[in-house]
């Protein structure tokens, strides 16, 4: 059965953003950038792929969910930015239709349990923080990138939610010079 797996760039405080979605202090040269393009080059938006060169055929993904307000950090430049994935996009408003995006209103958790049941690929919870703690009973593997920075402030990994435990299982670790690591977990 496929998996929805959190992939996603975090600070040390816990942050994904800061308070106005900025993402610019995330260190984007580096070894870990290596690491990035091995294993998750099909996380990496379409047209800067294809700039670089980098092969995203072979990625875990087929599928990328994001919230309204994660999709519009790359608009307008790239009002499809992950053409290679299926694209679903949150949103309680009624944007202009986009070739390759999804726009949809439905319930998040119904919608992923829909997904899960299809053959395919992994699906990539892309962000936000809001979509993940609904998806939070769903997810079923974290990839934590996490930044040697210190946001202060800003968007969390989680939205606050209700109280509720839940194991994950830690699976690999890789610590790159550039002080960032990838963290991989799965629900126990």
């Amino acid at each position: 059965m496929r998996e929805l797996v959190y992939y996603v760039a975090v600070s040390l405080d816990g942050y994904i953003a800061g308070p106005n979605g900025e993402f610019d202090a995330f260190l984007v040269e580096g070894d870990h950038m290596v690491g990035i393009n091995e294993r998750f080059a099909d996380t990496i938006p379409t047209d800067y792929a294809t700039a670089l060169g980098i092969d995203q055929s072979g990625g875990g993904f087929d599928t990328v969910l994001m919230g309204a307000d994660t999709y519009a950090v790359g608009l307008p430049e790239a009002p499809s930015p992950y053409r290679h994935l299926d694209q679903y996009v949150f949103t309680h408003r009624k944007p202009e239709p986009v070739d390759g995006v999804t726009f949809t209103d439905r319930d998040p958790v119904e919608l992923v349990r829909e997904l899960k049941s299809r053959s395919g690929k992994d699906i990539w919870l892309c962000g936000g923080g809001s979509l993940a703690t609904q998806l939070i009973g769903e997810i079923d593997r974290l990839v934590l990138k996490r930044q040697p920075l210190l946001f202060g402030d800003g968007i969390s990994l989680f939205a606050p939610g209700t109280y509720a435990p839940g194991r994950f299982e830690r699976v690999s670790n890789r610590e790159f010079e550039t002080g960032v690591s990838f963290t991989e977990y799965v629900r126990a």
